[in-house]
């Protein structure tokens, strides 16, 4: 009873869930290479992809430790997968035109910030409400400016798609940062 009290057996639950959710993710791209030609992964990606996933999925389970305010654990978690998220469809298709057009190399601009501001705030939940705030409007401004220049035009869905992924990741950012809001507040 004294475990459950001291919440050291909090959590077995979402750590369990945390780490087969990470693998499993990172056997999406295996099955997906026995049914299309246009997923090919080579040893290298799936290195990459698996050092990336055990990165996010170690940086969840210690804030999950350390934090004691749920918005704040929230907060993190979502920042983290959502930086995950750019990665990955960086990497595997590109936001704007496809994963080697230029200006998908701005969306490392958007994470920089991110990392320059969480280190600057120290990771308070203020400070870290502030940055968030300024990396959705870093991404939606990358968005903007592809839809304005015509970056990426060649692709299929343009402007659908480069208008649809910034707008999502923006939200998501705006998520993560209205959750620091409320843990700022607690």
């Amino acid at each position: 009873m004294a475990e459950v009290m001291t919440g050291n057996r909090r959590g077995k639950g979402w750590r369990i869930a945390l780490w087969l959710g990470a693998g499993a993710l990172l056997l999406v791209p295996a099955v997906a290479m026995q049914f299309t030609p246009e997923v090919q992964w080579d040893k290298t990606d799936f290195l990459l992809m698996g050092a990336l996933i055990a990165a996010v999925g170690g940086a969840i389970e210690f804030l999950m430790r350390r934090a004691n305010s749920p918005a704040y654990r929230a907060g993190a978690a979502l920042t983290l997968v959502t930086s995950f998220l750019l990665i990955w469809v960086n990497l595997a298709a590109g936001i704007i035109g496809t994963e080697d057009h230029g200006a998908n190399l701005l969306y490392a601009g958007v994470l920089a910030i991110l990392a320059g501001g969480a280190l600057r705030s120290h990771f308070r939940p203020r400070g870290m409400m502030h940055t968030l705030v300024a990396v959705a409007a870093a991404q939606a401004a990358i968005g903007a400016a592809a839809v304005l220049a015509g970056w990426g035009v060649e692709g299929p869905n343009w402007p659908r798609d480069v208008i649809g992924a910034n707008g999502m990741f923006a939200a998501l950012w705006l998520a993560s940062a209205t959750l620091f809001g409320r843990a700022a507040r607690i």
